[in-house]
């Protein structure tokens, strides 16, 4: 396969794990922020804990269940690994944006006769973009950056970027430097180009809750 079939494998893979981490992410973040969670601390201290461990230490017991669920080499398999693994963090990104938005938002619609659902989505979520477009930018970049599992459960089919290019260094005619590095500035592009479309979020992101009203 060319270059472009797997750069297409990890837009595909990195857009898809992103759009769920945020979503889940934003939901999870939400019950911790607006509702009393029994063991609330420890909960959220567990989420994060699963960053702590490296990823690479769990990959063989995922390997022998990806080929029980015949996931290996899809992109159904990275897309769901990647989600769990960037759920963590979106979790503890979204718990401060969420908590810095005014409750009163909410109460007002609830008194007006909206459910909880539809002050979620009307009124929670608008103000809440920032927070989802910072999360974003660290969830995708973690996905499309990542490169041990991509390279254990995908070396055919769904193989990523990172993956073939560390599969090049088999080449019997030797390094084609010229084409690596030219596909190591067309993979890092979209990044850039995600990031400067959101910038002005990240900028605010950056301040988000400094100043108190």
């Amino acid at each position: 396969h060319s270059f472009w079939h797997h750069l297409g494998n990890s837009a595909i893979i990195g857009v898809l794990s992103t759009i769920a981490s945020v979503l889940l992410g934003t939901l999870c973040a939400y019950g911790f922020s607006r509702f009393v969670v029994p063991g609330a601390k420890d909960w959220l201290f567990f989420i994060l804990s699963t960053r702590f461990m490296p990823p690479l230490a769990v990959v063989v017991p995922v390997l022998l269940m990806y080929r029980q669920l015949d996931l290996q080499g899809t992109h159904a398999g990275l897309v769901l690994l990647y989600t769990v693994f960037n759920l963590s963090l979106a979790v503890w990104l979204m718990k401060g944006f969420l908590d810095e938005i005014p409750r009163a938002y909410e109460e007002a619609a609830l008194v007006d006769g909206w459910s909880r659902a539809q002050a979620f989505v009307r009124i929670v979520l608008p103000e809440a973009r920032t927070g989802m477009a910072v999360t974003a930018v660290f969830c995708l970049i973690s996905a499309w950056n990542e490169y041990g599992f991509a390279m254990t459960l995908n070396s055919s089919g769904a193989v990523t970027v990172p993956a073939y290019f560390a599969g090049l260094q088999g080449n019997i005619e030797g390094m084609p430097w010229p084409q690596i590095a030219a596909g190591a500035l067309l993979f890092v592009l979209p990044i850039v180009v995600f990031t400067v479309a959101v910038r002005r979020h990240l900028l605010r992101g950056m301040t988000f809750g400094t100043i108190k009203q």
